[in-house]
């Protein structure tokens, strides 16, 4: 069982807060602050309680100390949403000149750590070097506190080894991902619906074999549904295909027949040139798809096949753009799909992953949409094992 911070005590503490920071960035200017915004709530509580805040979190990948994913721009955004607080960042925490920061750190000021990914112990944790930063990172404070649903899926030091150490707890927004998405997939109300999207089906046959024991409809769009087209016998042209992936995605076919899932892939797309902005694509019945043609998006027959499902549904899950989001001449099919959600009053939506973020998070009715996770990868491993490494590490 896990214990969240609003079931818990926990006031006058040092309190090490994993969340997830790694935001949209372009350059250094954050384009979508939606997961620092997330956390604020459970900054807010432990704030409120007396505490003093560590807080650690992750951006990108890099390789060492790398001026690139430097959380700095982050830690002055969370200040503009806490004006109030005294934030203070952190180069690095083994240092003995940081050891006086956190002596002298005072309740409800905020240490924020730079980059825990630029310690390469973070990733690597079993080592002997690895479990003694983890033992300098657990000894900042008293009590542990993991936030950071989008990055629970990862086996690292921030994530499944510090709880080890001190006593450990979930925050609001752990609490929310887990029990809305646990309760969306474990008693969802029906018709159940789950639109999967992105480029790659590789990375999802597990998913997909999951989803179709559990779902009335199973609605596929961008290069994923591609694949299964074209395991189907249908023409693709040149467009994004895994054809290595032929034989495992017959078996999702026939376990969706087995399990009477109803597999929605489109009837007619838009093809065109992804790189030419200007022009718009050309609506083609999928039958009719030649050598040279590009798939990128879903065409109006397969926007109202999609929309029929979606609008007769209870629980709708949602991960992953139906077509090439990179151009806006095919975030048609995209938009179409997420104001059709929006429409529907009676619907449990859940909507997640990085792309699908991006493609909704400046549109109106964002209301609506009873969940947005904060999750991706994250999302999808919840769905498809029922926990993660992060959730375990917090069970007493």
């Amino acid at each position: 069982m896990i214990i969240y911070i609003d079931k818990a005590h926990i006031k006058h503490k040092k309190v090490l807060l994993r969340v997830d920071f790694n935001v949209s960035m372009k350059g250094s200017k954050i384009t979508d602050d939606a997961r620092i915004r997330a956390t604020l709530p459970t900054i807010q509580k432990l704030l409120k309680d007396n505490n003093r805040l560590i807080i650690v979190s992750h951006l990108g990948r890099p390789d060492g100390w790398d001026e690139k994913f430097l959380l700095r721009p982050i830690a002055l955004r969370l200040h503009k949403y806490l004006p109030n607080i005294k934030l203070i960042v952190v180069d690095d925490f083994t240092t003995e000149g940081a050891a006086k920061i956190f002596e002298e750190q005072k309740v409800g000021e905020i240490i924020f750590l730079e980059n825990i990914r630029f310690f390469k112990e973070e990733e690597d944790p079993s080592t002997s070097s690895g479990q003694e930063f983890v033992k300098n990172l657990a000894s900042l404070a008293d009590v542990y506190v993991n936030d950071a649903f989008g990055v629970s899926h990862r086996d690292c030091a921030s994530i499944t080894e510090v709880p080890k150490f001190l006593p450990h707890y979930g925050g609001l927004l752990m609490e929310r991902e887990v029990e809305t998405i646990g309760h969306a997939m474990r008693h969802p109300t029906h018709p159940f619906a789950a639109i999967i999207g992105g480029a790659k089906v590789s990375t999802k046959l597990k998913l997909l074999f999951k989803l179709t024991e559990k779902a009335d409809y199973l609605i596929l769009g961008g290069g994923l549904a591609n694949t299964l087209l074209y395991a189907l016998g249908y023409p693709v042209g040149k467009s994004l295909c895994e054809k290595d992936c032929v034989d495992e995605v017959k078996k999702i076919v026939r376990h969706a027949k087995e399990h009477k899932t109803k597999i929605l892939l489109p009837r007619d797309v838009v093809v065109g040139d992804k790189n030419d902005t200007g022009k718009a694509g050309v609506v083609k019945k999928i039958s009719d798809i030649d050598h040279n043609d590009d798939i990128l998006d879903i065409g109006p027959e397969s926007q109202a096949d999609y929309a029929k499902a979606i609008l007769s549904s209870k629980t709708l899950i949602w991960n992953g753009p139906v077509g090439y989001m990179e151009n806006p001449e095919y975030a048609r099919g995209t938009d179409f799909l997420y104001y059709t959600i929006a429409q529907n009053k009676s619907l449990i939506s859940i909507v997640g992953g990085g792309d699908t973020l991006a493609a909704i998070s400046k549109k109106e009715y964002l209301s609506t949409i009873t969940h947005i996770s904060t999750g991706g990868g994250a999302m999808l491993e919840y769905i498809e094992n029922g926990t993660l490494p992060g959730i375990e590490a917090l069970k007493k």
